[in-house]
């Protein structure tokens, strides 16, 4: 089998192995592709709409990804080492025949197919996701209330739509479908109970996700926070609950299982409880560049080398280059400043819109 070199930072040639690990020996197994940087929904906590308003200039259509080259560059990942991929974006069922892209991942071998969505076009799209290969799907939903949900969304989307999109994709067989919501202080703290009741012992995870500061544009202010001690206290106040062993290594989400046996939550603790020593994760923007973390402040141009001729090994060799490079610890880094009272770094992030969640 051939071996693949890259120029390493003393200047020289350190062989690629066929699964590469950073500098704190994290493997890359994670990949998350975002297809489109646009969104039908006005997140108040994503893409609000005094940043995102009419005017915003989103990324022209010859700039972004092609499926084939999607596609290509999720191949040579696998060769990597990457097992999972998950197509997100800004929404990802706004870009036209979504379904083609899933039947060509869904062509590469032992690789597990994922894909979030806010659901808006879930009911529309369940059923060819499925039929395409798509195995598992996350949806994100913040509230119940269709006032609260509608003020969130900020573009006055009724949640019944969401929930009929849970409901068809449970249907087709997308089940178990994993729910997120993101938790923010006097917004939808209230929601934590109704959420929780909502799914338990209808086999879905119901996923509480501590407010983050992705981005550069949310107001994002540590009072905001409602940390997952808390949100685990309130549900555990009414239905008892016992924590589970992750399912495998750098999982993101905390487990925690009812009971009395009717099913299991999940908290993503990104802000109090940082998981970076985990993170298997890298990011590839709709606009074809490799991202080393959520909070990243810049990437590596993958379409520039795509679209220039480079073969895949002088590809591969680059992002392998990258990642052997990675030493990313942001989450880590800012929650021990914030436990000092000191400034939390707020360095000009990309945004979570552009990158994928």
């Amino acid at each position: 089998m051939r071996i693949s070199y890259h120029i390493g930072l003393g200047g020289y040639m350190e062989p690629i192995p066929n699964k590469v690990t950073d500098k704190l020996n994290r493997p890359l197994r994670d990949l998350r592709i975002s297809i489109t940087d646009r969104c039908n929904f006005r997140c108040t906590y994503c893409m609000p709409k005094e940043v995102f308003g009419r005017d915003y200039l989103f990324l022209p259509r010859e700039k972004i990804l092609r499926f084939e080259e999607i596609g290509k560059l999720a191949r040579i990942f696998v060769s990597l080492g990457v097992e999972k991929v998950r197509i997100t974006g800004g929404e990802p069922l706004l870009r036209r025949e979504v379904e083609k892209l899933i039947a060509m991942l869904a062509q590469i071998p032992n690789l597990d197919i994922t894909l979030t969505t806010n659901g808006a076009l879930l009911a529309q799209k369940a059923e060819a996701l499925k039929d395409a290969g798509l195995q598992r799907i996350t949806v994100s939903l913040d509230s119940l209330d269709d006032t609260v949900f509608r003020t969130m969304n900020d573009v006055d989307f009724p949640v019944a739509k969401v929930l009929e999109g849970i409901d068809m994709a449970t249907q087709v067989g997308l089940a178990p479908i994993k729910i997120n919501a993101v938790i923010k202080r006097g917004v939808n703290d209230k929601d934590i109970l109704p959420l929780a009741r909502r799914f338990r012992g209808t086999g879905h995870i119901m996923r509480f996700i501590e407010y983050m500061d992705v981005g550069h544009s949310n107001g994002w202010r540590m009072d905001d926070v409602v940390p997952s001690s808390e949100i685990i206290k309130t549900i555990n106040s009414e239905m008892p609950i016992t924590p589970v062993d992750p399912n495998y290594k750098g999982e993101v989400a905390g487990r925690w299982r009812f009971r009395d046996g009717s099913g299991e939550i999940g908290i993503i603790a990104s802000v109090t409880q940082p998981f970076c020593r985990d993170c298997n994760r890298a990011r590839l923007s709709a606009d074809g560049h490799l991202y080393t973390c959520l909070f990243a402040t810049e990437g590596h141009n993958l379409l520039g080398l795509l679209r220039s001729g480079a073969t895949d090994e002088q590809i591969r060799d680059a992002i392998a280059g990258v990642w052997q490079n990675r030493e990313d610890r942001y989450s880590e880094i800012r929650g021990a400043e914030t436990a000092t009272s000191q400034t939390v770094p707020r360095l000009p992030k990309v945004e979570m819109s552009y990158l994928g969640g």
